[in-house]
Formats: C-alpha cells, structure tokens, sequence
C-alpha cells in the first residue's frame, strides 16, 4: 500500500480533469468514513458533476432506516444487485446534460476508498466481467477504461485513502481504516488492537454474532471464540492473533452486519 500511495493522488486528478460525471463508491454502513472531503473538493472546484453511490446496503440490518444526507445520493448492494439499474438510468439522465462535441463520448470516472466495491459496480453497469474484482482492499492499481454503451465511457481506479485518515503506524488511524475495508485484515500486524475497537463501537452486535458475553471486552472475546474454534496453541494458549483475524475476516466480508 506505501509503495503504491505515492502514485495514486496523480491517477485521481487525472481521472476527475478526464472525466465529466464522477461517481464516488462510498461503504453505505461507514458514509463519513469512505468519504474523502479532499477530492470531493477538487471535483467542485472543476465544476464536476458528482453522485455519490453508497454501496453495500445488504450489510445494512435495516437499509430504510440509514439517514443519508447527500445529494444526489443513490442506496445500492452491488451483492444483490438491488438499485443498479436505477443508477445506470441516473448516469445516463446526467450524461444527457453535459454538451459535448459531436462524436465525444460522455466519461464517467469512478473513484472511491479502497474495498468499496468500485470494480464490482462497474461489471453490473456494463454486464460483464471486465473489471478486475478482488476481496482484499487495494486489488485495483491503475486506471481501466469501459464501456457502458456507445455514448458513455467508465473509468475505474485505484481505491484511495484520504490522506488525513491514512497512517502506517498510527493505531488508531489503523484501526479505523480496517474497520471500513481500507486495510485488509490479512495485512493488519495488531489485529487484537483492531478488534478492540470494534468491541467497543459495536459490542450489542459481536456478541449477539457470536453468542458471547464480553462485558465489553476484547479479550474475553478473542479468548473464548478461539477455543469455540479450536484456535490454540502449544501449551493449550488461544492463538490470538489468529482469532482476532478470523474475526476480522467476519467483518469485512460482511458476515457480521450492521
């Protein structure tokens, strides 16, 4: 992800200059958090058209219920498939709206927070599978151009963390970006630090997931899902590290909803 970060600001830009319609893929349980306010600037300064699209509705416990206060917004699950022709109708009515010059195709570029479902909702728009997917954040590294129909182009991108929220050795920043899928739990060094923060925004839910009473503990938690899993070590020691991933992986593949 280091490596990488220093190029994607640049394949942004480009993709907002390029592009006359932008769809920002937001996670529909963490808006706030998936949004990033920097480059939603950039769009308005270049007088873009912007739509938010606010994915994975299906890992919502009650979708009616989430307030959303952006406009135009559109409430999606790319797993589902629920609402994706509506957004496709909503492009194409945006699209009629923008002069171009004879022959010019409309872009719509598609930016968005790692691990958002960018690539998936571009193979439902277009009906295929041209866009890479991959589980884990950070599966897409360059820009792909696609056609959604003879008029309209996507571009795909790079999911990107916004740099106030970015952080390789800040625990908490950390923690927070692999609770929004930004970092893959695969990845995290401390997952127990991660799960004790999720114990401590959600614990109502992880021990009603998991039929465990925590009293608000994380390694009450770890300790007894990682001997529910046989999850131990040498010396009959819960493996914790591997516990809490295992938690994790609940987490960002949607098992555990919200």
């Amino acid at each position: 992800m280091r490596k990488q970060r220093g190029k994607y600001p640049e394949l942004i830009i480009k993709i907002i200059q390029d592009s006359d319609i932008i769809l920002e893929i937001l996670d529909a349980r963490f808006i706030e958090e998936t949004r990033n306010l920097e480059i939603e600037g950039e769009i308005i300064k270049q007088d873009k058209k912007l739509i938010y699209v606010l994915n994975k509705s299906d890992l919502l416990l009650n979708p009616k219920l989430k307030k959303i206060n952006l406009s135009p917004s559109i409430l999606i699950s790319c797993k589902k498939r629920g609402e994706i022709k509506k957004l496709r109708n909503l492009i194409k009515i945006s699209s009629k709206k923008i002069k171009k010059q004879f022959e010019e195709k409309i872009i719509v570029g598609i930016i968005g927070y790692p691990n958002t479902g960018k690539s998936s909702l571009i193979n439902l728009l277009i009906g295929k599978n041209s866009a890479g997917v991959g589980s884990e954040a950070g599966f897409t590294r360059g820009i792909q151009k696609l056609r959604l129909d003879e008029d309209i182009m996507l571009l795909d991108s790079p999911g990107v963390i916004p740099e106030e929220k970015y952080s390789h050795t800040e625990k908490e920043k950390i923690s927070k970006q692999t609770i929004a899928g930004g970092r893959s739990y695969s990845q995290v060094k401390d997952p127990e630090l991660v799960v004790a923060k999720l114990i401590l925004d959600y614990p109502q839910i992880l021990e009603k997931f998991y039929n465990i009473q925590t009293q608000g503990d994380s390694e009450i938690l770890i300790e007894e899902l990682g001997r529910k899993k046989g999850f131990l070590k040498k010396g009959g020691f819960v493996d914790e590290n591997r516990t809490a991933k295992f938690i994790l992986r609940d987490w960002q593949t949607g098992e555990i909803k919200i």
